[in-house]
Formats: C-alpha cells, structure tokens, sequence
C-alpha cells in the first residue's frame, strides 16, 4: 500500500482529498491527512477508511522529517511560506512532492539536490498557477508544431460568484482569502505592448483596465497582474512584441475599488490608533481632508471628482462604510478594518456557488495568416466545499499526485507543469471532468 501525506486541509484542499480518497481503493492507497485542527482534517476524510487525520504542525522539525519520511508522495496545501521546510524534508528523505504554489526561489535552489535524489518537486499545479500554464502552452506548442509563431499574449482569471448568484451592486463576493483581495495588486505591475514595456504603479492599476467577453457570460475587466514580464522565459516567448496577465472582475468593479486605493484604505504597512473605538464613517472621514461644512459622502466624491449619486457612490454606500457603526478591531491595520467591513457584505450566502473564468488571446501568424485564437474556461462551484476554486485548484493536484505515484510522469527536478509529459495527461483528465477550454479562432487578414 502506497502512502500519501496532505499536508493543510484548507478549503481549497477538499476536492484533492476527494479525488485522492476516491481513487485509494483501486490503486492501493493510504491518505494521510495533517493539520493544525485535526477536526477539519477528521471532516474532510468523511469517515473514508483509507484516510486518516492527525494534528500536524510545520514548525515542529521532527514531526515533519518522521512524516515525510514514512510517505510515498507529499503533497503540501499548506501556506506558500511554509512549503520550504516540507521540500527539505523531501529532499532529505527521497521524496516526491507535489504543491499549487508559486516556486520559491528557495525550493528553485533545491533543483540539483531533487535530481540527484531521482525526485520531483512539482509546483505550480493548481489553478493560476497552473491551469494556466498548461492550457497556455498546449495553444502555444499548437500553434509552434503548424510553423506559427505567437505575437500576442493577453491571459487574466478571476475567482467570482457565479451568475445566478450574482445579486450586489458590486458583481463581487469572497471566493477566497480575503486579505489577499484586499491587498491585490500593491507593487509595481509590469507587461509589455507592441514592443513598449509598461509600468503602471499600484495608485494607477485600477484605472488601466482592458475589457474581453467570455464565451456567454458577457463582459469583463482586467486590470495587469504584477509581473507580466517573466513569463516570455517560462513560455519559450522571449521575443514576443505583448505579453499581459491580469487578474479579472465584473465591469465597474475596478472604478470603485479604486476609490479605497486612492484613500489609503489597502495600506497594510500601519496601524491606526484606538481603532477599536472608531466607527465606519471616521474610518473613512479619517483619510479626507478636514472641511467641518461638508459631509464625508461630499468629500469623497469631490476627492475621486465623480457625482454623489454615482454608481461609484452607490455602491460604498451599498456597504455601508457611510455609517456609524463601531469598527470594533483592536490595534488594526487600514486594510486590516476594510476587509472587516467588506466581510460584512461580501461573503457568499449558504447557497450560493463560485465561479472560475479563464481566458487566453493569442494572436498568431501560422502560413502567411494573421490568426486570433481565444482559449476559455468558466467553471462553476458544486457547493461550498466542493467550489469552483477548490475542484480547480485540487483536482490538478491529485491528478498529478497520481500519475507520479503511477510513474506516468517521470521527469525529476523542481519543475512546473509547462512540459508536454505533465500538461497532456493532467489537462486530458480534467476534461473528462468537465473542466474544459473552448477554443474560438478567427482570421485578422
């Protein structure tokens, strides 16, 4: 009997462990399941006699290290930070391991040890990352096998509440870590366009947007990603005149969330004294200036130079930021109270589902033709556990986890999927499960 350790059993971990249970029984597996609250663990097993839960904590070295080497495979759903200590062990000890997290430069450096211990450190293969990745490169291997060379690369995904449960003015609900929605973007995000570099500084990213339609789901905005640039090496497309990634939402979305960015409301780098004792509407009146003959709503709209009765203004009052009531967060950060007040409003309601939206443009020259292809994906969740985010970050995972335990994949190193030998078979299997891209080309001359 094989063993398999998971380590985190977040939400974006339930449809790995799932896939992975539902699968032990034919290939001989065990599943062993650590995290911090065993209970979580325990729920997501849901009694399944190939699993087992235990309480894991990352800090403590020796369980780790004893963990890691009892296992045939680990596969870390822990925080991005903590994946490093997991990968040491499994270089230490031999180990495969397979993660949905961005490369660390640490875990890049573990490449030459990975080999030499005949190993794969498999990162990158959730959903963005991953998903991406693979769909990406079997368009741009596609279009490279034909003669054909990309000129043009646009790619943006956007974790949303689906249609029929799409009912604030915002077009907007908590899919996944709130902190991280609340601090996107902050930084400098960069891409290139017809062979001029960009450079669009976080208090101007939510007024540079673009705008796509998604098969029949209508329009959105993205606004870039940030850092573009890097992914002309790790595509093959070092040449290549555009080269944009972002990050999507619904129209109108950007114009408004834009409003806090110009307060100061996402600054995550202070804390505001008594904050505890502060009220919504100070919170706000606290980055305007003092005028005592207007009022806060007056103040921001002649700040942000739009119309009190705006649907920019709308929708804050949608919120209710406007109003009196006690922020009631000790020692809190100005991104720390937006997103209190924003949970007040934006989680999703007990039956409402996600939504995944994915999309690539490419624009080609293949055999003398200027071509624009479109490669789309929208996923919607099952239900609150099995999510869109969670089947599209986990299934990747698990279908990886087993075809390395199967030795369907056998490259060694610190690798991501952007190779033929992991996306083919991952993406192949994803559609059997319905996650799927429709492709849609046209000819430009």
């Amino acid at each position: 009997m094989k063993k398999i350790l998971i380590l985190g059993a977040g939400l974006s971990a339930s449809s790995l462990i799932k896939y992975l249970l539902n699968h032990s029984t034919k290939y001989d597996w065990k599943i062993k399941i650590g995290d911090l609250s065993e209970e979580t663990a325990i729920k997501k097993i849901e009694g399944h006699p190939n699993g087992e839960a235990f309480y894991f904590d990352v800090a403590d070295k020796d369980q780790c290290y004893s963990e890691v080497a009892k296992a045939d495979i680990v596969v870390s759903m822990l925080p991005a930070a903590l994946h490093f200590s997991v990968a040491e062990a499994c270089v230490e000890y031999g180990k495969n391991m397979v993660t949905a997290s961005y490369v660390s430069k640490e875990i890049q450096e573990l490449n030459d040890k990975a080999i030499e211990k005949d190993i794969l450190i498999l990162n990158e293969i959730g959903v963005d990352p991953g998903i991406d990745h693979m769909s990406a490169m079997k368009v741009i291997n596609n279009v490279r096998e034909k003669g054909g060379e990309i000129k043009e690369f646009y790619s943006a995904t956007g974790g949303l509440v689906a249609p029929k449960h799409d009912n604030n003015p915002w077009n907007y609900k908590f899919t996944w870590n709130p902190r991280n929605v609340v601090l996107a973007g902050q930084g400098t995000s960069m891409f290139i366009r017809n062979g001029i570099y960009k450079f669009i500084p976080y208090h101007q990213l939510f007024k540079r947007i673009l705008t796509t339609k998604v098969l029949n789901y209508g329009e959105f905005e993205m606004y870039p990603n940030r850092d573009s640039l890097k992914y002309r090496e790790i595509y093959g497309l070092d040449n290549i005149p555009s080269m944009y990634r972002g990050t999507m939402r619904r129209p109108g979305f950007a114009r408004t969330w834009n409003v806090f960015v110009q307060l100061g409301c996402t600054d995550d780098s202070y804390v505001i004294e008594e904050s505890e004792n502060m009220t919504y509407r100070e919170y706000l009146n606290s980055f305007l200036k003092y005028i005592p003959s207007q009022t806060v709503e007056e103040k921001i709209a002649n700040y942000m130079g739009i119309e009190e009765d705006s649907m920019i203004m709308y929708k804050l009052r949608w919120l209710g930021i406007f109003e009196d009531t006690a922020i009631g967060l000790k020692y809190a950060t100005p991104a720390q109270i937006l997103q209190h007040i924003l949970l007040q409003k934006w989680v999703l309601d007990e039956d409402d589902k996600d939504m995944i939206v994915m999309q690539h443009r490419f624009v080609a020259t293949i055999n003398g033709h200027k071509k624009q292809i479109y490669s789309s994906m929208v996923i919607e969740g099952s239900d609150q556990t099995h999510t869109a985010m969670s089947k599209t970050v986990g299934y990747p995972v698990a279908i990886a986890t087993k075809l390395i335990l199967n030795g369907q994949i056998k490259t060694k190193g610190v690798k991501i999927p952007i190779d033929k030998c992991i996306y083919e078979p991952v993406l192949s299997e994803l559609e059997e499960m319905g996650i799927q891209f429709v492709e849609q080309e046209e000819i430009l001359d």
